[in-house]
């Protein structure tokens, strides 16, 4: 097949499924700057829109959490397989297998809920000192078509970045937690690679480590529109046999958390290179 290139496809393209037997759902890959590679977070969005095709509109999804099983091809479609483990009341839980012609690249639980009239508290905010995303002084670490980016970092050493789709994803809210999703995983590994005694911080670090996402969860707090900037708050809790563990607090431009992160990172030093 021929895979477009994240620049030439279009956003809604990414999270269309196509219709392949009860349950299950083909949807299209795509070439990022960096190889033959898939990102991950194209993986997780398409579950989760996967999941959401089985499970009524009125309930959204409030978590999510995956694991990384093996690296996906750009060359071939993704079969995502949603199993119904349960629908209560309140609650809809679905498990989502991703597969391609190597066997499973992803494993994938969400839980959906129904809207509730309870409290609304929200305690994360947005540091005073943090520079706003048209500030001139952030470096532009944007790549693809879909995803812009401005990374800066704060004096106590917690490190970020201003994302947003430059998409036109329409209104659909199920839609804009798919891409909130997609927008995730653009964030933890470069706080993930903060602490290690070779982290240079700048772009030679690509190279210098071997690394890979080995699980990702969200928590969905709150409704957003991804085309705004989000803040993303990424802290590193340290590394330990060959891995990192990040968190995150994603915040809307003016202040709301929206949602929560936690990736774990596989980060080796490549011995090949000086």
């Amino acid at each position: 097949m021929t895979t477009p290139r994240i620049n030439d496809v279009e956003f809604q393209d990414l999270l269309h499924l196509e219709p392949h037997g009860p349950d299950t759902f083909v949807a299209i890959p795509a070439r990022y700057p960096w190889g033959d590679r898939l990102f991950g977070g194209q993986v997780v969005a398409q579950a989760l829109s996967a999941a959401g095709e089985t499970v009524d509109q009125s309930r959204p999804a409030h978590s999510l959490h995956s694991y990384f099983i093996r690296p996906g091809s750009a060359f071939e479609p993704i079969r995502y397989e949603v199993e119904r483990l349960r629908d209560g009341r309140s609650f809809s839980t679905r498990q989502v297998v991703a597969r391609q012609s190597g066997g499973a690249i992803l494993n994938l639980s969400v839980s959906f809920q129904i809207n509730e009239d309870e409290a609304d508290v929200s305690i994360a905010t947005i540091p005073d000192e943090l520079p706003g995303p048209d500030d001139p002084g952030l470096a532009d670490s944007s790549w693809g078509g879909l995803i812009e980016r401005r990374a800066t970092e704060l004096p106590d050493g917690r490190m970020g970045y201003w994302v947003r789709i430059t998409a036109d994803i329409g209104d659909d809210p199920a839609d804009h937690q798919s891409a909130l999703a997609f927008m995730s995983d653009a964030a933890p590994s470069r706080a993930a690679r903060s602490p290690h005694p070779d982290f240079m911080n700048d772009k030679s670090d690509r190279y210098r480590f071997q690394g890979a996402s080995l699980d990702h969860a969200v928590w969905f707090h709150r409704p957003s529109d991804p085309r705004e900037w989000h803040w993303f708050d990424m802290q590193s809790h340290g590394l330990s046999g060959g891995r990192g563990l990040v968190t995150g607090d994603v915040l809307g431009l003016h202040g709301l958390h929206v949602a929560t992160i936690v990736q774990q990172v596989l980060l080796r030093r490549r011995r090949d290179q000086s």
